[in-house]
């Protein structure tokens, strides 16, 4: 008896574990590019592509998205959003140091000196503005086997929860929208939903606490998903959609492309 108390005992340890080691970390870098240096930045990403894929074998994060915006908020505020997901939350918050950035370059294209490294990371710098950068942890997805590749579409759908119904808008989160979207997903008008909550603590000024990423394969499945209406719902159903529609505040949805794609 004591034997099989002590491995229930360590399943449950084990499970708590792999559930912390299963939590994703993801930093949103909201990038804006003046017009004249579009061209460059497009093959600056390029070659980031390769830089971040040596710090994913290096261990120090576990994956990276370049994503180009297709609308947003008004006045051109972005063109692009850069995610770099992350396993820890300390790895998250330190962030990649340019020196280590520059020795991944070095591996990456080795036929580049350091002053060629340097330069490089100078001449980007200058060429970019990030005027908004999000820590985020996600909180539940949906179950699913989505493959991430370039052309694949997505909203970034900043939220804020109102006063007082943070909880509530995040049970309305899990228990109502996301066994709508895992719906949508099984009938093959979506490929992924996820929530995630921001990471840092945050006070009522807050311009945004949530985001929801909702993808899909293409715009053949986008457009589908917004024509669908589910007539099988019932009214307490439409109840609980509205309640929770109300919980919170749908700041601005970012529509976006991926272009690049490290995993």
């Amino acid at each position: 008896m004591k034997k099989i108390l002590f491995f229930l005992v360590c399943g449950l340890l084990w499970s708590t574990v792999l559930s912390a080691q299963q939590t994703r970390y993801m930093v949103f870098e909201f990038i804006k590019v003046q017009n004249d240096q579009l061209f460059d930045y497009i093959e600056f990403k390029d070659l980031m592509e390769n830089v971040y894929r040596q710090a994913r074998n290096d261990g120090q994060i576990v994956g990276w998205d370049f994503w180009s915006l297709q609308s947003g908020a008004p006045n051109a505020a972005f063109q692009y959003i850069m995610v770099t997901h992350y396993n820890d939350p300390v790895k998250m918050m330190n962030g990649l140091e340019e020196s280590q950035m520059q020795e991944y370059t070095k591996i990456a294209y080795p036929h580049l000196n350091e002053t060629q490294v340097q330069k490089l990371f100078q001449e980007s710098l200058s060429m970019r503005d990030m005027p908004m950068r999000l820590y985020m942890k996600e909180i539940v997805s949906t179950n699913d086997n989505f493959q991430m590749k370039p052309g694949v579409l997505a909203s970034f759908d900043l939220m804020k929860a109102n006063e007082g119904n943070f909880d509530a808008y995040e049970t309305a989160e899990m228990e109502v929208f996301k066994p709508i979207h895992q719906r949508n997903i099984e009938k093959g008008l979506m490929g992924h939903w996820s929530l995630l909550r921001t990471a840092l603590p945050l006070g009522s000024e807050a311009a945004s606490t949530h985001l929801t990423l909702n993808m899909y394969k293409d715009y053949m499945q986008f457009f589908n998903a917004q024509a669908y209406e589910d007539i099988e719902q019932t009214d307490e159903q439409r109840k609980k959609v509205n309640e929770g529609l109300n919980s919170r505040d749908q700041k601005w949805v970012y529509l976006a492309t991926l272009e690049n794609v490290v995993r």
